[in-house]
């Protein structure tokens, strides 16, 4: 087995008593700074084995696109990927949101500037956010994504945040 495969494994391991949580009944509570709009934003998004429409309806208003004003629905598999991260890092701050759902006009104009971002990228589905996270370093962000295993996580330190989705498993 090589030492990257080992590394995975052990790091999916550690990672089941986390995911165990996430997915019981207990309430998930969320904390957002947005970091273009200065909305901020504590939302339970799941109690009870349920997610909460309520909570939800908080969060895709928050994760719009800020550029737009367009609200898209947010996958709320990513917010519990977001949960997950946020026991994995032990983080007590809100995620810093740069990005959250993009319009498909907001996502044809950054394409268009950047070739960092995909045609068909997952933040048009609400399956993609943007974050960082106050007392928790970049590549410490990216190493507990990536070992959660739960989707693709990018690595932008020159732009200071990490992205995140609910895509197949990747990491560039």
């Amino acid at each position: 087995m090589s030492t990257l495969s080992r590394r995975h494994l052990v790091a999916a391991l550690v990672a089941l008593p986390a995911l165990a949580r996430a997915r019981s009944g207990e309430p998930r509570v969320l904390h957002f700074d947005h970091l273009h709009t200065g909305e901020k934003l504590e939302v339970e998004y799941f109690s009870g084995g349920r997610y909460l429409s309520d909570g939800l309806a908080a969060a895709n208003r928050l994760l719009r696109d800020f550029r737009t004003g367009d609200v898209g629905t947010v996958d709320p598999t990513l917010l519990d990927l977001l949960h997950a991260l946020r026991e994995r890092t032990g983080s007590t701050q809100p995620y810093q949101i740069i990005s959250g759902y993009r319009s498909p006009a907001t996502n044809r104009m950054l394409h268009e500037r950047s070739s960092g971002v995909a045609t068909k990228s997952l933040h048009m589905s609400g399956q993609a956010v943007d974050i960082r996270v106050a007392d928790v370093p970049l590549a410490r962000l990216r190493e507990a994504a990536l070992s959660l295993q739960r989707g693709g996580v990018g690595f932008y330190p020159g732009s200071n945040f990490v992205h995140v989705d609910t895509g197949r498993v990747r990491a560039w």
